[in-house]
């Protein structure tokens, strides 16, 4: 996986908000990694909201769109200013892209962030990116933010994408089940017939186990080898340890 031409490392809500966020300069120490191997390197980061909210005096996550807003906007600028701290004992500077759903779906929109993104490459800056929580709305959210990342995998052509939530892999039943066991290679066109795929469960954050994986599919159909795992075994995986799952692109590349 090192020496990917450009690579887009999706990170989740949990993974560095909370108790979870000191967790963020061994992520920054992985996306330096990537780039010190040569890879052009994408971050899409989850965790506006969670990081906003204790900054709000709030005790949980807001339920109605206002207050999420709200959550966003604060902790969007706190969530950048940590990665930005992180990163710049790497000498890297990082670039803010706020997308939306219509960002992507609109061809002028969409042709406008392709040009950003690939002109901060350009210019040695490592783009983090978000859904822009603080204007949209719940009928055109992305959902999650996998889907959000395997399509800007498929926009700037990427030929990996990294998965990282706080689960570990793909199992063949919710990894709390007796009996499920990891998947560990999932070939391209795989319908991965008998495998009990959940919905949002407890540790998968808003997307749960089944968006990552159409997001693995979607990305994969556009050519990029998806490595799903979790954050903390990052730097393992980098070492050559066999953590996660890896879904094989079309081409029938895999992740190394």
């Amino acid at each position: 996986m090192l020496g990917s031409r450009r690579i887009v490392v999706k990170v989740g809500s949990s993974s560095v908000s909370g108790d979870n966020a000191g967790q963020i300069p061994t992520l920054v120490s992985c996306l330096a990694r990537f780039v010190e191997a040569g890879s052009e390197v994408i971050l899409v980061s989850s965790g506006a909201i969670a990081t906003g909210v204790p900054f709000l005096r709030l005790d949980e996550r807001p339920e109605d769109l206002a207050t999420q807003q709200a959550a966003a906007a604060v902790g969007q600028n706190i969530l950048v200013n940590r990665y930005q701290r992180a990163l710049s004992s790497h000498e890297i500077i990082a670039g803010q892209v706020l997308l939306t759903a219509h960002d992507i779906e609109n061809p002028t929109h969409r042709g406008n962030a392709r040009r950003a993104i690939e002109r901060l490459l350009q210019l040695g800056i490592l783009p983090i990116i978000n859904e822009n929580d603080t204007v949209a709305t719940h009928e055109i959210r992305f959902g999650d933010n996998d889907r959000l990342a395997a399509l800007v995998a498929r926009l700037i052509g990427a030929d990996r994408l990294v998965l990282l939530s706080d689960v570990d892999a793909l199992y063949t039943a919710p990894p709390m089940i007796a009996g499920a066991e990891r998947i560990a290679h999932v070939p391209y066109g795989d319908p991965l017939d008998g495998i009990e795929i959940g919905e949002a469960q407890s540790g998968w954050g808003t997307g749960g186990a089944a968006t990552k994986v159409q997001a693995a599919r979607l990305a994969a159909d556009a050519g990029a080898a998806v490595l799903l795992t979790e954050t903390r075994l990052l730097p393992a995986v980098l070492d050559g340890a066999d953590h996660g799952t890896r879904f094989d692109a079309r081409s029938g590349e895999s992740v190394g």
